[in-house]
C-alpha cells in the first residue's frame, strides 16, 4: 500500500487540489445563487433547486478532472461513455420536454420578472379557450422545476409548463404587494 501511495503521490495531490477547488466553487456558487434568490425575493425551494443543479454540474466536472489526473485510458472510457450516452440519449429524446422544462426553470429563476403572488395574463388563446374572455388572469401560486401553478379567478389551479411561459407573452396585471395594499385599503 505504501508503495502505491509513493508511486502515485502527484495524482493524490492533484486529486486533493481538485476536490478542494470544487468544494470552494460549490460554496461560492451556492452563496451567489442564494444571494440572487434573497435579492430577488425568490422562494427558498427554487433557490435550493438551483443550488442542487450547481452541485451536480460541479460533481460531473470534478469527475472529468479526476479522470484526467489518474490517466484513465480514454479508448476504454470512450466506449463506456458512448454506450451510456446512447442509452441516455434515446431516453432523453423521448423526454425532451422534461429537459427543456428544467432548463426553462433555471432561466426563470435568474431572469423571470414575476414572483409568487403576482397576477399575470398569458397571451395564449389555446390556454383560455373560446368560452373565456379575451385572456384570463392567473395568480402565480408556485414556481417549480418543471411547471408553474397558476390559480384562475374561479379557483381552478392550472399547471403550466416552464418552457411555454418563456415562449408566450406574459403581462403583469398586479404584484403581490399591490394586491395586499388594495385588500388592506378595502378593509378601512
Amino acid at each position: 500500500m505504501t508503495e502505491f501511495i509513493a508511486n502515485h503521490q502527484s495524482q493524490f495531490l492533484w486529486s486533493i487540489a481538485i476536490l478542494v477547488l470544487v468544494l470552494i466553487l460549490k460554496i461560492a456558487f451556492s452563496a451567489a445563487a442564494r444571494k440572487v434568490g434573497k435579492l430577488g425575493d425568490f422562494n427558498p425551494v427554487r433557490t435550493n433547486l438551483i443550488v442542487k443543479y450547481i452541485s451536480i454540474v460541479l460533481t460531473l466536472t470534478a469527475f472529468g478532472a479526476l479522470t484526467l489526473v489518474w490517466g484513465v485510458n480514454y479508448k476504454d472510457l470512450g466506449v463506456l461513455l458512448s454506450s451510456i450516452f446512447a442509452v441516455i440519449g434515446v431516453a432523453l429524446f423521448a423526454q425532451w420536454s422534461i429537459l427543456s422544462n428544467i432548463t426553462a426553470g433555471v432561466i426563470i429563476f435568474f431572469s423571470f420578472p414575476f414572483k409568487i403572488g403576482n397576477t399575470i395574463r398569458i397571451l395564449d388563446k389555446e390556454l383560455t379557450g373560446p368560452e373565456a374572455k379575451e385572456f384570463d388572469t392567473f395568480k402565480i401560486e408556485d414556481i417549480r422545476a418543471f411547471h408553474l401553478h397558476l390559480r384562475k379567478h374561479n379557483g381552478e389551479i392550472l399547471t403550466y409548463p416552464n418552457n411555454m411561459i418563456l415562449q408566450k407573452g406574459v403581462v403583469l396585471v398586479s404584484t403581490y404587494k399591490e394586491e395586499s395594499l388594495l385588500e388592506n385599503n378595502g378593509d378601512l
